[in-house]
């Protein structure tokens, strides 16, 4: 195990890619196993040091930026090990999730959750349960964690299988490798009715433990090693990138879409019409992504981009499916790009992808951070949100483009303010779609998580005595507040 303790060797801890300022440790350690890791947090426990636990700092909320303690680097946990037979990995929480993929696929098999940023540690996609595009068809990270190893504030050991601990009551206990039992009440807040979520501690009834710590941001344990659910390798997509002149046009389109793709999956119809992903992009969207791609044609309303999962024997009838949808709702098929290859494929998600860097580079050339949006509603407030996403942004003159999960009544929002006035009136009006989608019934995160950036909105959603329900479930299990301090909660 190394320790380091030079601000050199240190610096590239301090921060994430939110690019929160301020952070500052005392010393870095890179355990090489999980024991290294429960020595560590032992040490820090009875010391009252705080810990933060560090993976490929690619979170957007500052979970990862120490405020002060030791600074914990999971990436040399990297055990690999596909079951082929049984469709399981075994991963340590510092493997890249991209290593994770090819290893995968390798053997035929397919892990469905697919953040934009493959660079991310699948400890790091545990701890926030990462989801991106995929996520409409098969959800986020929590769908496929059959196992986790933790370690405890304490330095104690726990393994959770889904299913091992379960309860529809007022409490439920964890047991420790130690035989320690862990007791906690559970929680009575409702969360929203949202397909994507990752605003504060899970809920639900019955109560599965192991879903407590996924997505809790390394507030309440360390996880070490994940065991995964995986499926088969999709024979073959169809994929397209679809140009609307009209938005209503594209809006009744994703409408329809979504609502025969989720008939099919309740119905568990796998080889029917059912679309992976339905992705958005806006009209300034398809300005941006034209700088690397000036193929994009001009004046469109919008655009989006979906893939079907397809096999030989009926390829041709779900092209067919997908020809009739589009032409009902008037989509410019004309001007839009469709394909059944790899080679293809990876093309149209490298447009896709084209929009954050387009928006990066813009970031980069203003010299001012750009204010981004997380949040969803649920399907029926879903185009009076994007309605008041657009009068808005419209009306603040500020630089703005939208892009994301529209499956998933989840966009984003990336405000581009170009100087201190502007970013100032970007920030107040972040706050105003705060409040839009709370007062729909939306959630404040639905991707990103909570981390120290977020945590008055977490409060503007769930209100003050929910918030300590989720407190009290955290001095349960981290009663010195050793454990991601500053994530989620505050540390009153």
């Amino acid at each position: 195990m190394q320790v380091k303790t030079q601000l050199e060797d240190i610096q590239n801890y301090l921060t994430d890619a939110s690019n929160m300022p301020g952070g500052v440790a005392e010393r870095l350690f890179v355990p090489e196993n999980e024991a290294d890791v429960a020595a560590i947090l032992r040490d820090a426990n009875e010391q009252g040091v705080s810990v933060t636990i560090s993976g490929a700092r690619t979170g957007t909320v500052g979970g990862a930026v120490p405020f002060g303690g030791w600074v914990v680097s999971m990436e040399r946990l990297k055990s690999l090990n596909v079951d082929r037979q049984n469709k399981r990995a075994t991963v340590g929480a510092g493997v890249i999730l991209s290593d994770l993929q090819k290893a995968v696929a390798a053997e035929g098999l397919f892990y469905p959750p697919d953040p934009t940023e493959w660079s991310c540690q699948i400890g790091g996609t545990v701890a926030t349960n990462a989801s991106g595009a995929r996520s409409f068809k098969y959800g986020a990270t929590r769908d496929f964690v059959e196992r986790l190893r933790l370690v405890l504030a304490d330095g104690d050991i726990v393994e959770i299988r889904r299913g091992q601990f379960v309860d529809d009551g007022e409490t439920l206990s964890i047991v420790t490798e130690s035989g320690r039992e862990n007791e906690f009440k559970l929680p009575t807040y409702e969360r929203p009715n949202v397909r994507k979520n990752v605003s504060g501690l899970f809920n639900s009834r019955p109560f599965d433990a192991i879903d407590l710590f996924i997505g809790s941001e390394g507030t309440l344990g360390v996880v070490t090693e994940i065991e995964l659910r995986l499926l088969e390798k999709p024979e073959g997509f169809f994929s397209g990138v679809v140009f609307f002149d009209n938005e209503s046009d594209l809006l009744t389109f994703v409408d329809e879409a979504k609502e025969l793709s989720f008939s099919n999956f309740r119905s568990e119809i796998s080889d029917s019409f059912g679309a992976s992903l339905i992705e958005y992009f806006d009209s300034n969207a398809l300005k941006f992504i034209s700088e690397k791609f000036p193929e994009t044609p001009a004046n469109m309303a919008g655009a989006i981009f979906f893939e079907q999962e397809t096999t030989a024997s009926n390829e041709d009838e779900l092209l067919s499916a997908w020809s009739e949808l589009l032409e009902k709702h008037s989509a410019a098929v004309d001007a839009s790009w469709f394909t059944t290859t790899d080679q293809d494929r990876e093309k149209l998600r490298a447009f896709r992808h084209a929009l954050p860097v387009s928006v990066n580079e813009r970031v980069v050339r203003n010299k001012m951070k750009k204010i981004g949006t997380d949040m969803a509603v649920p399907d029926a407030n879903f185009a009076s949100f994007l309605k008041f996403y657009k009068e808005t942004l419209d009306a603040s003159s500020i630089d703005y483009v939208i892009f994301g999960h529209i499956g998933d009544c989840h966009l984003h929002a990336n405000l581009l303010p170009k100087d201190e006035t502007d970013a100032e009136k970007a920030r107040h009006i972040y706050g105003r779609c705060v409040a839009q989608s709370i007062m729909l019934g939306g959630c404040v995160s639905a991707e990103h998580g909570i981390g120290k950036l977020k945590r008055k909105y977490l409060n503007a959603m769930m209100g003050e005595r929910y918030l300590n329900e989720m407190a009290d479930i955290k001095r349960a299990f981290d009663p010195s507040g050793t454990l991601g301090r500053g994530n989620i909660f505050d540390e009153s």
